[in-house]
């Protein structure tokens, strides 16, 4: 459903995990199967998500500093499509993020008076970046379409994750800011994959793999986390969501002020911009 930087010490955590091995799990014996069953019950359960058809969002986002496109709470990314010039410094952009069953998505970022749009309609995307003084609507790129084309629906990458063809693997368990979590791995039946964190106590999503972004002519490793969940109808949702590059030092983060559930978006919202 949709951007934020802490050195992440990937290669100590694999280092801790395979010396603990042999070791007695923290987080105990369960399936993968039943850490998934666990998580959407913690979430607000199947039949609450099952009845969402809408979403829409609004807070504020830091950007400033490097191109690090991130992702709000339902997995949407934000990306450089609609994101403006970035200041110098750090600054806070109010944004307002609508989505709909099918993948679609709008998102709107204001900056010094201006508001870039970008909208998806599930096969097709656009974008207006006045801050770049593109006033002209532009299609998606090829990488652009290809990553919206994989976002993951309202629910998540876990809800009903078998029908949308979805294979989920328990790798073992990690640290996660001081919390046992299970590492689990996504593959999707694109063949692409993905690793997600789920606290072991709560059964929350605690932090997920983001798109590797190329800085210097390097790949570097990005990830999400979620934190400050608030249950809005029956549904738990993080309220504020910081992306940390590996080899960056600033975070970015988006903190979510304000959420409706399944309120009246035509699908007119996410057509061509005019």
């Amino acid at each position: 459903m949709f951007r934020s930087t802490v050195l992440v010490g990937s290669l100590l955590t694999l280092a801790l995990t395979a010396m603990a091995a042999d070791a007695p799990s923290a987080t105990g014996k369960l399936t993968a199967q039943q850490i998934v069953e666990k998580n959407v019950t913690a979430r607000g359960g199947l039949k609450a998500w099952q009845v969402l058809q809408t979403l829409a969002m609004s807070g504020k986002m830091d950007a400033g500093g490097n191109e690090s496109p991130t992702r709000l709470a339902v997995g949407i990314k934000t990306g450089a499509a609609a994101l403006p010039k970035r200041p110098a410094e750090q600054a806070q952009l109010p944004f307002r993020l609508e989505l709909k069953r099918g993948r679609k998505s709008r998102l709107e970022i204001d900056f010094r008076g201006d508001t870039a749009v970008q909208v998806y309609d599930g096969t097709k995307g656009w974008k207006l970046r006045p801050f770049l003084n593109r006033h002209e609507v532009e299609p998606f790129t090829a990488d652009e379409l290809k990553a919206a084309g994989m976002q993951s629906d309202l629910d998540g990458p876990l809800v009903d994750y078998a029908q949308k063809g979805t294979k989920v693997e328990l790798e073992g368990s990690d640290k996660v800011e001081g919390n046992d979590t299970y590492r689990l791995k996504l593959t999707f039946k694109n063949g692409e994959s993905q690793h997600l964190w789920v606290d072991a106590k709560t059964f929350l999503e605690a932090k997920i793999d983001g798109t590797p972004r190329r800085l210097d002519g390097k790949m570097h490793a990005v990830q999400v986390y979620y934190r400050n969940y608030r249950t809005v109808n029956g549904l738990l949702l993080p309220q504020l969501l910081e992306t940390k590059v590996e080899g960056v030092r600033q975070t970015e983060k988006i903190e979510i002020e304000k959420i409706s559930v399944n309120p009246k978006l035509e699908d007119s919202r996410f057509a061509k911009l005019q």
